[in-house]
């Protein structure tokens, strides 16, 4: 039995936001981190993705910065006293809306900062001074370089999704941000999986951390059922369909690899009718926003997206997730499936491999600890061609035709006994004049030329030209005629 939030004395204003969302009693990683945060020290939190990371960190953030609540309008009363940092702007949005909702009975401010938007408006935020920070690591560089927000007052600053802040190259700009910081401060590092990188990380910035895993590293949720179907590249669209039909899925994640594959997926179902909306680095993050608010809201069923979505994202309610792409990346497969059976709920996780999966399928097996059992998927007939048979994949290179492979093979006739289509083209060849016959061009006679030529390189001809010297006989008569 998970202890209940009633139990951590939290102040009223905090009890009534959380009683006021519905939550009742803690997840394990909660329940670890958020006393130790409470006694303001360092922590580097491990837990599956979906477990409730972000309450473990900002509800003991809040309540120790509650004696600087305020309700001044002077900015200079509302420095940044908490900072923030992730690795996506809908994971950043994300968590700053559930701060917001924390933070709802008590004047502490806060906002949020992230690329892709005009800067003008966050400044403006900025300037009113906030008490929390929520923000990427590359806007917040331009903030500061504009000298939007002032850092030297921080107490506390989390580091939520390390890992993926380190896959995507953000370890400089950590380390610039963090160097405008005071050295006394609290350092919290929260991340779904831990790697040689992290704790290094972890070394060089948090003092005497408290190590607080809840669970294996990179190991996936107990709640989540995990298929594999073995599907050629060319049918994956229909797999997919036939699957959502077969399962009763209402709503699902569909992961790709490509932005353009993502881009194209996407227009493909909605061509089949299905309410699908991509999510992917080449969309503005007004696109992008729309898209994940129209998923939450139940106007779109299928979110096509690329890794962009598989970190942290946090949907109530997603039955399942459709891999239709194998990772490069096998820790990033944690993180896609996490999107589904999230607090506990159950979930359905279907990873289509091809031909030429088989190395990346082999690092996910060794990541999550278990082989992976591949079954072969039977389509339904193509209502587009009447009375085609189903198709079985039997796992080679090719589809098999059920009706093809049960009738006999046509032998081929013999080139022997073909009947010719004209005759005369099976004929030997025979020369049309007897070899004694002399050819036109050798029986005309030679003509005799000056020495060194050949005897059939007839002599040029002369002819008049204009501006040249006349010929002897156009010469005497031009004589004759002046002399007249």
């Amino acid at each position: 039995m998970n202890p209940a939030f009633s139990e951590l004395s939290l102040a009223e204003p905090l009890a009534r936001a959380i009683a006021e969302m519905g939550f009742t009693s803690m997840t394990p990683i909660q329940a670890q981190a958020i006393p130790v945060v409470l006694q303001g020290r360092d922590v580097m939190g491990a837990a599956q993705t979906g477990t409730g990371k972000t309450a473990a960190f900002s509800l003991p953030l809040l309540q120790r910065m509650l004696p600087h609540e305020n309700g001044s309008t002077s900015p200079a009363r509302h420095p940044v006293r908490a900072l923030v940092l992730l690795p996506t702007r809908e994971l950043a949005d994300q968590v700053a809306q559930q701060i917001a909702l924390y933070a709802k009975y008590t004047q502490l401010r806060s906002a949020v900062v992230f690329g892709g938007m005009d800067m003008k408006p966050q400044t403006a935020e900025l300037k009113k001074g906030v008490e929390v920070l929520v923000a990427t690591p590359g806007r917040l560089l331009d903030h500061i370089e504009a000298k939007n927000c002032v850092l030297n007052q921080v107490e506390y600053v989390v580091l939520d999704e390390a890992d993926r802040m380190l896959d995507i190259g953000f370890l400089p700009d950590l380390q610039r941000i963090l160097s405008y910081l005071p050295k006394q401060r609290t350092t919290l590092l929260f991340s779904a999986t831990f790697s040689p990188e992290i704790k290094r990380l972890a070394n060089s910035y948090l003092q005497q951390p408290i190590t607080i895993e809840v669970a294996r590293s990179n190991a996936t949720a107990s709640t989540i059922e995990q298929r594999f179907y073995r599907v050629d590249e060319d049918d994956k669209r229909q797999a997919l369909k036939q699957l959502l039909r077969e399962k009763d899925v209402k709503q699902a994640f569909v992961f790709l690899n490509s932005k353009l594959g993502c881009a194209r997926m996407a227009r493909a179902l909605e061509r089949d009718g299905l309410k699908a909306a991509a999510l992917h680095g080449d969309k503005s993050q007004d696109e992008r926003l729309k898209a994940l608010d129209a998923f939450k809201k139940g106007e779109v069923d299928l979110l096509v997206c690329t890794d962009v979505a598989a970190r942290g994202l946090d949907i109530k309610d997603v039955p399942a997730v459709f891999n239709l792409d194998i990772p490069f990346n096998a820790e990033d497969y944690v993180h896609r499936i996490g999107r589904t059976g999230r607090a506990g709920a159950s979930g359905l996780a279907i990873t289509f491999v091809t031909s030429k999966d088989a190395r990346n399928l082999s690092d996910i097996e060794k990541l999550i600890g278990k082989k992976a059992e591949v079954e072969p998927i039977e389509l339904d007939s193509d209502p587009c061609r009447a009375g085609s048979p189903g198709r079985i994949n039997d796992g080679q290179r090719l589809w098999r035709d059920e009706r093809a492979a049960a009738e006999p093979r046509r032998e081929r006739m013999p080139r022997a006994l073909r009947v010719a289509a004209d005759p005369f083209f099976d004929q030997p060849y025979a020369p049309s004049l007897p070899p004694e016959a002399q050819a036109t061009w050798e029986a005309q006679p030679k003509v005799a030329v000056s020495k060194g030529l050949s005897a059939y390189i007839k002599p040029r001809r002369k002819v008049a030209a204009l501006f040249k010297a006349p010929l002897p006989q156009l010469a005497d008569q031009t004589a004759e005629t002046s002399a007249e």
